[in-house]
């Protein structure tokens, strides 16, 4: 295996993107000056050193941003109403809700979402600090979950399951859980959804 080809395997690695699609960004690569790939090179490298991920949401957010004790400027922001949170699979979700601007409670990134029938869902998200957040903050006035989940088989499974995992906590502090409502379409994922629609799907949660 060439260089070519090892590396149009690992942008097919990447999520949505295909064979066809990763080997245009190979050719890319091939065709751009010497300058580019350096940068290019170093902004990878230096991605992980300045990336961190909050200890609260578990977001992941550049350590330049106005954080303190490694938690991100959403979670520390005092202005942020903390009676509702956004439960959301990816990153990109919630970046996508936040530049709807319909939604200021505060958010908890799971990681994925579990794949039906998988035998080991609490190893596909982040469970266990979900119902670690979810307590803590339920002693602080948490009155509403949101599950702000994709709109396909994977997301509804995943609802599901939270929906039991949290019930304890759910029924003990009587906090109302909600799914995204009408405006995402079946088969929706957050992370392509626009502004208006999001705000149609957060008006109409149920």
């Amino acid at each position: 295996m060439n260089s070519i080809d090892r590396l149009i395997k690992i942008f097919s690695d990447f999520p949505g993107i295909g064979p066809k699609q990763a080997r245009r960004f190979v050719y890319f690569l091939i065709t751009r000056h010497s300058g580019y790939i350096e940068e290019f090179k170093k902004e990878i490298s230096e991605l992980r050193s300045e990336i961190e991920m909050c200890h609260e949401c578990k977001r992941y957010f550049a350590k330049h941003e106005n954080s303190t004790n490694n938690i991100c400027n959403i979670c520390s922001d005092s202005h942020r109403d903390i009676s509702q949170l956004m439960i959301v699979g990816q990153d990109v979700d919630l970046e996508n809700i936040e530049k709807s601007h319909s939604f200021d409670g505060r958010y908890f990134v799971l990681g994925g979402l579990i794949p039906i029938l998988d035998k080991t869902p609490e190893t596909k998200i982040r469970l266990k600090e979900l119902i670690s957040f979810v307590s803590r903050n339920a002693e602080k006035g948490l009155k509403e979950i949101i599950l702000g989940l994709d709109a396909n088989s994977e997301g509804e499974y995943t609802a599901e399951y939270l929906k039991k995992a949290l019930s304890p906590l759910t029924e003990k502090y009587n906090i109302k859980v909600d799914e995204l409502g009408r405006g995402l379409s079946t088969g929706a994922e957050l992370e392509y959804s626009d502004p208006e629609t999001i705000k149609n799907a957060l008006r109409n949660r149920r």
